[in-house]
C-alpha cells in the first residue's frame, strides 16, 4: 500500500488529472509483443522514450506528461523488459532493440520523430537516428555515448545473474536496496520503479521484471558508424558524477557532429532526469525549442 500511495503522490506532483494514467498499448514486431505507454495527443509529432537496461517504460512517468502539450508521447518497454515479450533466442544487442523501434515506427506510420533514450535506450536512439535521418527531427541521449567499455559490460552481466538468483523478500527490501545506491533520487521515483519494474517469483521472492538473458546483449559496444550518420539536432545530457562519456569521447562527438550539444548537470549521476528533474527538463525544453 505504501508503494502505491507514494506513486499516486508522485503523479500528482507532475501531472494534471487527465494525464495521470497513460494508456497501455501493444504492438507485434519481429515476432515479439511489445508494450508501450501512450499519453495520447494524436496528430502531434511523436516523442519516443527508451529506457535504460533493466528499467521499464514507467520510469518515465514523472516526466513524460511534461511534453504532452506539444508531442504525442510514447514510452516503450524494450524487448525483454517490463510487459514486453522475451526473445526466445536471447537477442538483446543494441541492434536488436533498434530493429524493434524501426518496426514500431513503421507500423504506427511515425514521422518527424523526437527520440530520447537513457543509458542503453540512448544507444538505441543514436543508432536509430543514424539509420533513419529522414524520420528523426531531434535526438536526446541521456548520459550515454557511442561506446560501452568491457568493464561496464562485465559488471552489469554479473549483477543480473546475482540479482535474478537471489531476489528480495519484498518490494520494500528492493526499494531499500535501490535507495542505498541512488541516494540523490527522490523516494517517489524509486518506489515507482520498484513497483512497475519488479514481479513476484514462483517462490514469492521479488525479482526484476526482465529476461535474465538481457545480459547477453550487454557487451562491449562501439556505435560510431551509426552516430556519424546522424543529421538531426542531437543533445547529450550528462551527469557530472558519471564517467560513461569521458572527455575524449565528448571531443570526438563534437568533431563528428557539427550540430551536437553536450550539457553536463553538476552533481548528477547516470540518470540525471531522476536526480535533478527540474534542471533536466529545462535543458530539454530549451533544446527542443531551438531545433
Amino acid at each position: 500500500m505504501k508503494l502505491g500511495l507514494s506513486f499516486v503522490l508522485l503523479m500528482s506532483m507532475f501531472q494534471s488529472p487527465q494525464l495521470a494514467r497513460p494508456a497501455d498499448r501493444f504492438v507485434s514486431v519481429n515476432g515479439l509483443r511489445i508494450h508501450y505507454l501512450d499519453w495520447g495527443a494524436e496528430g502531434k509529432p511523436p516523442l519516443i522514450m527508451l529506457h535504460g537496461i533493466g528499467r521499464v517504460a514507467h520510469t518515465f512517468d514523472h516526466i513524460a506528461p511534461h511534453f504532452t502539450g506539444k508531442y504525442h508521447v510514447m514510452a516503450i518497454d524494450m524487448r525483454g523488459h517490463g510487459d514486453s515479450g522475451w526473445d526466445p533466442k536471447g537477442a538483446y544487442l543494441v541492434e536488436d532493440y533498434t530493429r524493434d523501434i524501426e518496426a514500431f515506427a513503421e507500423q504506427l506510420h511515425l514521422r518527424n520523430i523526437v527520440i530520447w533514450g537513457n543509458s542503453t535506450g540512448g544507444r538505441v536512439a543514436q543508432v536509430f537516428a543514424g539509420l533513419h535521418p529522414e524520420l528523426v527531427t531531434a535526438v536526446i541521449s541521456e548520459d550515454v555515448g557511442p561506446e560501452r567499455p568491457r568493464e561496464i559490460a562485465d559488471g552489469f552481466t554479473s549483477r543480473v545473474k546475482r540479482e535474478d538468483e537471489t531476489g528480495w523478500v519484498s518490494e520494500e527490501e528492493l526499494f531499500a536496496n535501490l535507495k542505498a545506491g541512488n541516494s540523490r533520487t527522490p523516494d517517489e521515483i524509486l518506489r515507482a520503479y520498484t513497483h512497475y519494474g519488479s514481479k513476484p517469483r514462483a517462490d514469492g521472492r521479488i525479482v526484476w521484471k526482465r529476461d535474465p538473458a538481457i545480459g547477453n546483449g550487454f557487451v562491449p559496444t562501439e556505435l560510431w558508424r551509426f552516430v556519424r550518420e546522424i543529421k538531426a539536432p542531437i543533445i547529450y545530457i550528462l551527469g557530472g558524477r558519471s564517467t560513461i562519456v569521458p572527455a575524449e569521447t565528448q571531443g570526438e562527438l563534437k568533431r563528428a557532429l557539427p550540430q551536437v550539444q553536450i550539457v553536463t548537470i553538476p552533481g548528477a549521476g547516470h540518470y540525471p532526469n531522476e536526480e535533478n528533474t527540474k534542471e533536466f527538463l529545462a535543458i530539454v525544453d530549451k533544446f527542443l525549442a531551438g531545433k
